[in-house]
């Protein structure tokens, strides 16, 4: 850290991403992105709008939010776009958290949370998961403070139902709730469905996994229109041009490419079926994942050893050095080729154990 840099920079943790090295080829299972490229319609746009960039994006992203509204069945006026969703996400801890509201959520669940709280000095709780990773509701109810729920969960791919995020924002309507939807096109069920009747529900998404957009960074928020009005302050209070006019109109194909989006989630659907079926017959004890990821162990050998010998062998997992899940790894779900590379190398780890 440089002598310049304050106190609460220097305490700050920062979030750590996915490993990209660059020292050989790798088959990346490791960040959770999509093994497909993007929609062939989104990037004949993005080509069409590459002549325009000289001049600023719409702020307000018009047409763009008007396709999610369409797609996600809200209005206008629900949606907020964002460069990626942990802006929305970081938006949210602005707009709602601080010293007298805390941050609550999981303590095994995505790390920005914690960074989040950290970079704008909010205070937070984290609430153990039980033993099989599942979260009990009611651990959260009566809590002052704004709840972060990724729903599905990250790492663990688990998944609460509408009725248990029905209770956390009956329980208390004065509190704001987020439910962070990030893996929520592979298996799991929107609480977009509730804005209309819950004031206190925030939804966030990402285009980055179920529509191969990562690397454009672009996602949103769904909530009742003063919760978007809110979150537009703190935009347009920051930087009115978030998401640049290229990612906008890609987007936007990317929605009206339904066809080309559920034939890639279908995919991925079935190659991590197979991924798990194949790990559980070599003694893998995998979650029952709604995301494009598993979240498996093995006790014939750690977590950590595992993703050592498969980075050895070129395929790159995620491996957290955390308390609880440090014997598990997280394998992104890639084409079915990757996979069963992927089931070849472990195969082959354990068989040299044997």
């Amino acid at each position: 850290m440089s002598k310049f840099s304050n106190e609460k920079i220097n305490k700050l943790s920062a979030y750590v991403p996915g490993e990209q090295p660059k020292d050989k080829k790798y088959i990346k299972l490791n960040t959770n992105e999509s093994p497909f490229p993007p929609s062939p319609l989104a990037v004949r746009l993005a080509k069409k709008e590459l002549k325009k960039v000289r001049l600023y994006p719409d702020p307000d992203c018009s047409e763009l939010i008007s396709e999610i509204a369409k797609t996600v069945g809200v209005k206008s006026e629900n949606v907020i776009v964002s460069n990626g969703s942990d802006e929305v996400l970081n938006f949210a801890f602005i707009a709602y958290a601080d010293e007298n509201t805390p941050a609550i959520f999981p303590d095994i669940s995505y790390g920005f949370y914690k960074v989040f709280a950290g970079v704008n000095g909010v205070p937070y709780e984290e609430i153990a998961l039980k033993d099989d990773f599942s979260l009990d509701i009611s651990d959260y109810e009566g809590k002052k403070g704004v709840v972060f729920i990724a729903n599905p969960n990250a790492p663990t791919g688990l998944e609460i139902s509408l009725e248990d995020i029905e209770k956390l924002l009956s329980s208390n309507p004065e509190r704001v709730v987020v439910i962070d939807e990030a893996y929520v096109d592979f298996g799991g069920i929107s609480a977009t469905s509730l804005i209309e009747k819950y004031d206190n529900l925030l939804v966030t998404q990402t285009f980055s996994k179920s529509r191969s957009m990562a690397g454009a960074r672009l996602g949103f928020g769904v909530a009742s229109e003063k919760i978007i009005e809110d979150l537009k302050k703190v935009k347009y209070s920051t930087n009115p041009y978030n998401v640049n006019r290229v990612t906008a109109v890609m987007g936007v194909g990317a929605l009206r490419d339904s066809e080309y989006f559920s034939k890639n989630v279908n995919a991925i659907i079935n190659n991590r079926a197979y991924t798990i079926e194949e790990l559980s017959k070599l003694g893998f004890t995998c979650t029952n994942s709604k995301t494009n990821f598993v979240f498996a162990k093995c006790d014939k050998i750690s977590g950590e050893e595992l993703y050592l010998k498969l980075k050895d062998k070129g395929i790159l997992v995620r491996h957290f050095n955390k308390d609880r899940i440090s014997d598990y790894i997280r394998v992104t779900v890639g084409s079915l080729a990757e996979m069963k590379a992927f089931v070849t190398a472990v195969q082959e780890i354990l068989g040299a154990k044997i």
